[in-house]
């Protein structure tokens, strides 16, 4: 007996926020389902929204650029299944984890989260590509100052680290 191998998670960084699309004008009853799991959801979103190579796509979502590869085409061949076929999609299940170390940019202010096996050096903003990044609970409301409390955050750079006291990366 042959026992495979055990399939290795991808890494997202949110779960999407509709799950479910239809043409309109047909009822539900009367569509056939085409199933995306969220990893080849994640491979879309950040090969074709937001444009990264391959390579970087594989490495957000830790995996190979292979595996990246093979997901992304299995993604694009249902998609195009679900809109030439008049078939509903939905997206749901699959192996993967979602992204917990929260990360801002201190250049432009984007949110962002990230897999923990990601090293910190390798972190870039995936709006503006600069390196300077804030790790921490960017939590808002009472007892977080609305989002200015630094207590638990630490800024990032490919070259050092900084303590919460230290608001502005040094050039």
């Amino acid at each position: 007996m042959v026992i495979p191998r055990k399939r290795r998670k991808c890494c997202v960084e949110s779960l999407p926020p509709v799950t479910y699309y239809k043409p309109a004008g047909i009822p539900l009853r009367e569509l056939d389902e085409v199933k995306l799991t969220v990893e080849e959801f994640e491979a879309l979103r950040l090969k074709d929204l937001e444009g990264l190579e391959q390579i970087e796509c594989a490495e957000k979502m830790g995996v190979a650029r292979t595996t990246f590869q093979r997901v992304l085409y299995a993604a694009r061949a249902k998609i195009a299944e679900a809109l030439v076929n008049g078939k509903a999609l939905r997206i749901e299940g699959g192996a993967y984890i979602v992204a917990t170390e929260k990360y801002r940019c201190s250049n432009c202010g984007r949110e962002f989260a990230v897999h923990p096996v990601i090293k910190d050096s390798q972190l870039c903003c995936p709006d503006c590509g600069k390196n300077y990044v804030q790790r921490g609970d960017f939590q808002r409301g009472p007892g977080h100052k609305n989002g200015s409390c630094r207590r638990d955050s630490v800024i990032v750079s490919a070259d050092r680290k900084e303590g919460p006291d230290d608001s502005e990366p040094k050039e």
